[in-house]
This record gives C-alpha cells, structure tokens and sequence, in this order.
C-alpha cells in the first residue's frame, strides 16, 4: 500500500465543507471525476454513521455498479471521517481486499476557511490516478463549498 496525502484549503466554515463533502447531491457533483463514466455520477449507498456499512460506486458501460466497499470506522462531526474501506465491487459484485485501506478526512479552522487534509491507502497500481483525480475533485468540492 501507498500512502497518499493532498490538503486543500477552503474559505468556508468547517461545518459547510463537511455538509458539502458528505451530502448526497454535493457529494455526487465534487466526486465526478472519480466517476468510471463521465455521463454518470459516483455515489454512495448507505450511511456515514460510525459503524455504518457505505459503497462508493458509479454504474459502468453496462449499467453495472463500480467502485468500493467500506466501514464507517470513525465520524467526528465537522471534525474527522474515517473510512475502512474493504473491498472493490466489479460489476455489481463485492471483491474483498486481501487487507483493509483506509481514507481520512480531517476537518481544521484556517484563518476564515477549512483546511481539510485527505490521508489515503492506495493500491500502488492506482496511486497515479489518484494523484491526477483527487486534486481536480478538492477543486470541485471547494468550488461548491465556497459558493454555499
């Protein structure tokens, strides 16, 4: 596992950057470019609860879900996300990760802004993709985030 790190600043209370990142209807528009299609949205099923099961997927070519498993491990509201995540779904059926990975979200004032720093265990065969995509999906999220 790689461990990835990006840290964006936003000028916006925490509590609208955590609403704008974990709302459903904004969660969809900031996590477009993780979507395997670009016609579709990535979405998620379930809840951020901690101890909540959750999926992130976006439906491919044949209509069939892609994308991850996971566990709510931790949820400190406005304050920090954790997400276990589990296993792949490839179309539409769970493949369970030979051990778990996790993705962080820390929730920090700066000045009149959020900074929020996203911490992730990345398979080495997707570090470059994630390297490319999230920096573009922060920059969704902190357009959203800063016109709420």
């Amino acid at each position: 596992m790689k461990k990835l790190h990006f840290t964006i600043t936003i000028a916006a209370p925490r509590e609208t950057v955590w609403k704008t990142m974990l709302d459903d209807a904004t969660y969809r528009q900031w996590t477009a470019p993780f979507s395997p299609d670009p016609s579709t949205d990535s979405s998620y099923e379930g809840s951020w609860e901690q101890g909540s099961d959750i999926r992130f997927v976006a439906p491919n070519k044949q209509g069939k879900p892609e994308g991850m498993y996971a566990r709510i491990a931790e949820n400190r509201p406005h304050e920090f996300v954790s997400i276990q995540h589990i296993g792949e779904v490839r179309d539409g059926t769970e493949h369970p990760y030979p051990e778990p990975a996790f993705e962080n979200y820390t929730f920090e004032d700066d000045g009149d802004g959020t900074k929020l720093t996203v911490d992730l265990d990345s398979d080495e065969k997707y570090a470059d993709m994630f390297d490319d995509l999230w920096p573009k999906a922060l920059e969704k999220l902190k357009q959203i985030a800063e016109a709420a």
